[in-house]
């Protein structure tokens, strides 16, 4: 009786099995039945920046000039830092406003540290880093152990910081780093040799190949659906090609910055560890629902302190690396519009303020988005004035866009 039974069912499973992609036009189909569905990823924030480019390239050709976006690189790379650390707590649904004080604070920890305490400039750092981390862990614990909406705990933060800032500078207001030392020439001066920039522009296409068949072998073995090698070849291609034309075009002129390198490093770490790690899922998981996440066996509390520690700590970086491109540490460091411009940067690159969406190339893409409508009203010689409000408009549209996204995602079923 058991054997004719099991008969059926064992050729029922053979017949759900799901068909494997055969080629680049089922890859091109599921992309926009991705995008259909409301998961549209980058999509957005790209073809802004080709609208974005090609108006101030109408209006002045000098925009996409290679020593000019060379300049559009450094401005990037600051900010950027900090922004991606913005991505760490808004994968929560949480909010740092602090992050521009805590650069500050980074900043001011340098020149109190190397250039007037004389400390090893490595010690120095390390210090910038660990004050970063110990204030976003103190934001964790107030909203895991005491319950403090992180929008609270960091406003509180933010004038701290500022204060402490403020004095530890003192009556000067400002320290001037050491013309000419190697960290000012690192934020200011410094470039990939050319045979680097263009080696290290084949790693993502060739990250890509190699992650993409090693999960196409996964998922075949669990006789999943899996991404044809045709299609992983195409993306692989395409995005080996612009990197690579990217890079060319940079060295016409002075070249790749360090500093971006480092940035775009930390953009790549942070992206393994968002999509590749167990830590990296967990966020994801309590931003979407922290009660379900907890009752799956994570960590909420640990989670939360490490995002808020790592976003902190991130924001420090960014004041090392301000002080490093302004070549001083002063009362000026991440105030203005810095604590805003690393926020919108991550809302703009596509990280949701909902929670539980987000990317690490959010960072970077936004925070080119912002810089280039500075740099490009810049060179128009217009009013700052103006720049407020396109970045205020690019940032509502985004969060529109993000909403519309969400509401599409939930009618098809895959909020």
């Amino acid at each position: 009786m058991n054997g004719p039974a099991m008969e059926p069912r064992l050729l029922d499973r053979s017949d759900t099995r799901v068909k494997h992609s055969s080629g680049i036009g089922d890859t091109v189909s599921a992309f926009f039945d991705r995008v259909k569905a409301g998961d549209l990823g980058s999509l957005p924030v790209i073809v802004g920046l080709i609208v974005i480019w090609s108006v101030f390239t109408a209006l002045n050709p000098l925009f996409v000039t290679p020593n000019n976006l060379v300049n559009l690189l450094f401005d990037c790379s600051t900010v950027g830092v900090i922004s991606l650390g913005i991505v760490c707590v808004l994968m929560l649904g949480e909010i740092d406003l602090s992050v521009g004080s805590m650069s500050g604070v980074g900043s001011a920890l340098i020149g109190v540290l190397w250039v007037n305490q004389g400390l090893p400039l490595p010690i120095a750092i390390f210090l910038a880093l660990s004050t970063g981390a110990m204030v976003g862990a103190l934001y964790a614990l107030l909203r895991t152990k005491l319950g403090m909406p992180s929008f609270v705990s960091t406003l509180a933060g933010l004038l701290a910081l500022l204060g402490l800032q403020l004095y530890m500078l003192g009556s000067t207001g400002s320290i001037n780093l050491p013309y000419g030392s190697t960290m000012v020439n690192f934020g200011q001066l410094l470039m990939m040799p050319a045979w680097l920039s263009h080696t290290v522009a084949l790693l993502p296409g060739v990250a890509i190949l190699v992650m993409g068949l090693r999960t196409r072998a996964q998922r075949q073995a669990a006789n999943l659906s899996a991404a044809s090698i045709s299609g992983l070849a195409f993306r692989a291609i395409v995005i080996t090609l612009a990197f690579e034309a990217a890079v060319f075009y940079l060295n016409l002129g002075r070249g790749v910055p360090w500093m971006f390198g480092l940035f775009a490093l930390l953009v790549v770490v942070m992206n393994y560890v968002f999509t590749r790690t167990k830590w990296g899922r967990s966020v994801k998981a309590v931003g979407g629902n922290a009660e379900a996440a907890r009752r799956a066996g994570i960590s909420v509390t640990f989670i939360y302190l490490t995002s808020f520690a790592l976003c902190s700590l991130l924001a420090a970086l960014g004041g090392v690396l301000s002080s490093a491109r302004l070549a001083s540490a002063s009362q000026q460091a991440g105030t203005g519009d810095v604590n805003l411009n690393a926020i919108a940067a991550a809302v703009i690159g596509g990280t949701s303020l909902f929670g539980g969406r987000g990317s690490a190339w959010s960072a970077l893409l936004g925070i080119i988005v912002i810089q280039s409508i500075s740099n490009g009203l810049t060179l128009l010689n217009m009013s700052s004035s103006l720049r407020y409000m396109i970045t205020g408009c690019v940032l509502a549209i985004a969060v529109i866009v993000d909403s519309l996204a969400r509401q599409s995602r939930a009618s098809h079923g895959r909020a």
